[in-house]
């Protein structure tokens, strides 16, 4: 693929929409495309948290360990992003993420993506919203949860 075209599909992307192009293309160069067939596994909960990836294509599931098993927390979809947390908080990743269908990805370094937020608010105040609205969803899902008991 074109960087033209990489820098095109981040565009796509609302996390990115406000950043000025410049930036994109330097992004979408120093970043890495990555394929992963159904069932593949992007990276796996307690690994180290060295990159992001924007999903450009097919589905990935979000699994978390439980005492029963991993549990499906969530599905992305093209133009997400997944695999930010851990780099914003300097942890382990807290999930695992697995390609439910075939995938394409960018892989954003973690110094390249932290310096990103740096030199784009834009960019960090949109992850700040897709925080947040992560944030509430599982607040929802937790009072559901809670109420069925």
């Amino acid at each position: 693929m074109l960087l033209k075209d990489e820098v095109g599909m981040l565009q796509r992307v609302p996390l990115f929409s406000g950043i000025e192009l410049t930036k994109l293309k330097l992004l979408a160069f120093t970043s890495d495309r990555v394929s992963y067939g159904a069932g593949q596994i992007l990276f796996r909960q307690g690994d180290e948290g060295d990159a992001a990836y924007v999903i450009l294509s097919g589905r990935a599931e979000i699994l978390v360990d439980s005492d029963r098993g991993p549990i499906k927390v969530a599905e992305m979809v093209p133009n997400s992003i997944v695999g930010e947390i851990a780099i914003l908080c300097n942890s382990s990743r807290t999930a695992t993420v697995r390609a439910a269908s075939q995938l394409e990805a960018l892989r954003i370094r973690k110094d390249h993506f932290l310096r990103l937020m740096k030199e784009s608010p834009e960019m960090t105040i949109e992850i700040l919203r897709v925080l947040a609205d992560r944030l509430s969803h599982t607040t929802a899902d937790l009072i559901d949860a809670r109420s069925a008991k």
